[in-house]
């Protein structure tokens, strides 16, 4: 069922220009937060005792990154509370400068030979203010671009949108590919490391500034006009929208599953159990980050066809299928792997879907707080564990992600079975007949 049914015309120029800035700062966050994993194997050498066993000095890093995970809950509520207080730009823009400038200083820190434990202390700071910051991220833009565009358009631009988040992971994917082919180990441990994080912080800047020229959403302006803002906006949440955490919550499992199993799980797996070189499965994983993208772009039309409840179903069922033929490739020994990674890009469309549908599921009022409670919640939770539980359960059978992946689609269906779109206000419809 859609929330919003009121006729409008196809995006405009200005609404392609939003989206645009919207996206690309979203890839460039995402990018500043996600290049630390990428580095993790070397940062931890650098940043904790040369005396530590080398499994102690990894598992310390990977906690100082995970710790990131955990602050998005916290700083995701008290950005959205913001948000629907005091507007969608000025939170838009303050989760991107809270993320760039950590990634600048993470550049620049000392490491351990030069200030010992304070190194790791300062490392983890910055993790904890760059978590803080993508928490506030996701559910403004999303809400942001939602109350941009016009109501026939809403699935393509929120599909467009989740394209260019994703577009981050696959942008530092390729910078840590391509800094291991121009630098030595030693290079790398010696000075190189510094380069990605000393390119994000001023990208991530640039992305403020560019944030500048964004609007705030005749939404919100009229919100404000209709004296509409709740004094606290979660506490309303957690009164009158209970019964759509659960779905909202689910969706966001879903999301998640679809993001981690080809872009985290699957290039881990075809190294470790598959015996693919490090080179040829990130480029593999690559492939799938792009026709990801263009699932979302695809999945966000559909949705415009069809509803978010449709669309939530239809996605639901392909999202095994496409996981199930990339694990029944590579586990065959099929000739061209990268036509079912490619097809399992596209299944994994939901990731474009899952936007709409949680902007349909909670009012303007409260909307950046409903998301923000649900996705920081239930991603940071999902995200840290989905991922070692896949990895951990491999060697029993190869076949475990397409199992996890064929559970996650039951899921979907269950959570489009809850799906409940609340009523739209009369000041909320003229807000949007009016884009």
């Amino acid at each position: 069922m859609n929330a919003i049914s009121t006729p409008a015309a196809a995006l405009s120029r200005t609404d392609y220009r939003t989206l645009g800035l919207a996206a690309l700062g979203g890839a460039l966050e995402i990018y500043d937060f996600i290049v630390f994993a990428f580095f993790a194997a070397t940062l931890s050498h650098l940043f904790f005792p040369p005396q530590m066993p080398e499994w102690l000095r990894l598992l310390q890093t990977f906690g100082i990154f995970a710790t990131g995970y955990l602050a998005r809950p916290l700083g995701g509520m008290l950005m959205a509370h913001f948000a629907d207080r005091l507007g969608r730009k000025r939170m838009f823009s303050l989760s991107m400068l809270m993320m760039a400038g950590p990634c600048l200083l993470i550049g620049l820190l000392p490491t351990y030979a030069q200030i010992g434990y304070l190194a790791p202390l300062l490392l983890l700071c910055l993790r904890l203010l760059q978590g803080a910051a993508v928490g506030g991220e996701v559910p403004s833009a999303w809400t942001f671009v939602a109350e941009h565009a016009p109501a026939r358009h809403r699935g393509y631009a929120l599909g467009l949108l989740q394209a260019g988040l994703t577009m981050g992971y696959l942008l530092g994917a390729l910078t840590a590919t391509l800094l291991a082919e121009i630098f030595s180990p030693q290079q790398m441990q010696d000075y190189a490391w510094r380069i990605p994080f000393l390119l994000g912080g001023p990208l991530g800047l640039f992305g403020v500034w560019l944030r500048r020229w964004l609007n705030e959403t005749p939404v919100f302006l009229s919100l404000r006009s209709q004296r509409q803002e709740r004094a606290y906006p979660l506490l309303e949440v957690l009164r009158s929208h209970r019964s759509t955490l659960l779905p909202a919550a689910l969706l966001t499992c879903v999301l998640t599953s679809a993001v981690i199993i080809p872009v985290v799980v699957t290039p881990t797996l075809l190294q470790q159990h598959f015996a693919w070189s490090a080179k040829d499965a990130f480029a593999l994983g690559s492939l799938g980050i792009v026709f990801l993208n263009i699932g979302c772009v695809i999945a966000g039309r559909v949705t415009d066809r069809v509803g978010p409840l449709h669309s939530l179903i239809l996605y639901s069922l392909l999202l095994p299928v496409g996981i199930g033929l990339l694990y029944a490739s590579l586990i065959g020994g099929w000739r061209w792997p990268g036509v079912a990674y490619a097809i399992a890009g596209l299944c994994c469309g939901i990731v474009g879907v899952v936007p709409s549908a949680m902007i349909s599921l909670f009012p303007a009022d409260i909307r950046v707080s409903g998301i923000a409670v649900t996705y920081n919640i239930a991603y940071s939770l999902w995200a840290s564990a989905a991922p070692l539980l896949l990895i951990a359960a491999a060697p029993w059978s190869p076949w475990v992600s397409a199992w996890f992946g064929l559970a996650m689609g039951g899921v979907g269906l269950f959570a489009a079975s809850r799906f409940r779109a609340p009523s739209v206000p009369h000041w909320e419809n003229a807000a949007y007949s009016r884009i």
